[in-house]
């Protein structure tokens, strides 16, 4: 059985590269981030750098999302400033998104271009990234 790679969310890798472009100026912030919500919406975010350890753009994210009431994320991407293009994101948000979204597709760059237009862009369960992650749900103790 042959498992398809789903296809590059080409509209949210755009909105991404476009914060980046716009919003993303001097060392504060340098990452920007979109995501696509169940609704279809998307929802971007700048990091917020500072050098007791800011926040990254998925992390900013996932807090605007929900203070606009989206709740559920499908895919994510994050986009760095000075046309770096896509940037993986950091063991700390992986297992942040493991955590609140565990079925999350994740935009990286790299592996040949599955999608089929050469720039190497593919989408990733979250599960791929943190192989063996720890799933803090499943350790949690019922309130009941």
């Amino acid at each position: 059985m042959t498992t398809r790679t789903p296809a590059v969310d080409r509209e949210l890798v755009e909105a991404a590269a476009h914060v980046a472009r716009t919003r993303c100026r001097g060392d504060h912030h340098t990452m920007a981030a979109a995501a696509r919500a169940r609704d279809g919406r998307i929802v971007t975010a700048v990091n917020a750098y500072h050098f007791t350890g800011g926040p990254c753009a998925e992390l900013v994210l996932i807090g605007t999302a929900a203070a606009q009431g989206a709740y559920e994320l499908d895919t994510i991407v994050a986009v760095g400033d000075r046309d770096r293009g896509v940037v993986p994101p950091c063991g700390r948000c992986r297992q942040v998104l493991l955590d609140y979204f565990p079925t999350i597709g994740v935009v990286v760059g790299g592996g040949g271009g599955e999608d089929g237009d050469g720039d190497g862009l593919r989408t990733v369960p979250v599960t791929d990234l943190l192989p063996a992650g720890y799933v803090w749900a499943d350790h949690q103790l019922d309130a009941g």
